[in-house]
């Protein structure tokens, strides 16, 4: 049996968290077992946690944590342009992944393309989501932050991805420092929902 990536076991435990999930726990820390050193502290961590917290409590922080918190969002492009129109440009790059994968953009009530789950789901099956990841390193140091700040036991995820990719280089450290103090943009503005068909291969959102 091959073992699972540690881009998909992220992806998983970054969903929001369904009765599914804590019925797969066992299943949950054999991966983590089997998971690149790097990461299996941090996995370990945070399914520990899940494990002696009331599943009604998890679904409750986990609403209150990213949903409800603008530095939290588990949107790549947003932490470089907020909700401006500029970020309706920056997630072509990610649709046209996507395509270049073999995964067709589709218009519907899915989840926009840098919504990280499905990213990091894909980062699970081709070397272009981890591309994706790799040249949003510093988004997702922002909300490794963010959750750190707000003591959120998600820090280990992030912590665990991140293990997995190289660290922040100096443009990459000036632009955390400036998005850090700044925050996201501020602009309301409509932006397209997409999903690949089948939630990438046949997976389906956890929510």
């Amino acid at each position: 049996m091959s073992a699972v990536s540690p881009f998909k076991l992220a992806s998983v435990l970054l969903q929001y968290p369904t009765v599914a999930l804590f019925d797969g726990l066992d299943c949950l820390d054999t991966t983590a077992a089997g998971s690149p050193r790097a990461s299996r502290a941090a996995f370990r961590r945070f399914l520990a946690w899940l494990r002696v917290t009331p599943p009604a409590e998890v679904a409750q922080h986990y609403v209150e944590t990213f949903d409800l918190r603008r530095r939290c969002a588990l949107y790549l492009t947003y932490y470089r342009y907020g909700d401006t129109r500029k970020r309706g440009m920056a997630m072509l790059e990610f649709k046209a992944a996507y395509r270049a994968a073999g995964f067709e953009p589709v218009t519907g009530d899915g989840e926009l393309p840098d919504y990280l789950p499905l990213v990091l789901d894909f980062a699970a099956l081709h070397p272009r989501g981890e591309r994706l990841l790799r040249a949003h390193r510093a988004d997702l140091e922002l909300l490794l932050r963010a959750l750190r700040q707000a003591a959120s036991p998600y820090a280990d995820v992030l912590e665990a991805v991140c293990a997995q990719l190289p660290g922040l280089g100096r443009p990459d450290l000036a632009r955390v420092r400036r998005a850090w103090q700044e925050g996201p943009p501020r602009e309301d503005v409509g932006l397209e929902l997409f999903a690949p068909p089948g939630y990438l291969a046949g997976q389906e959102t956890a929510r």
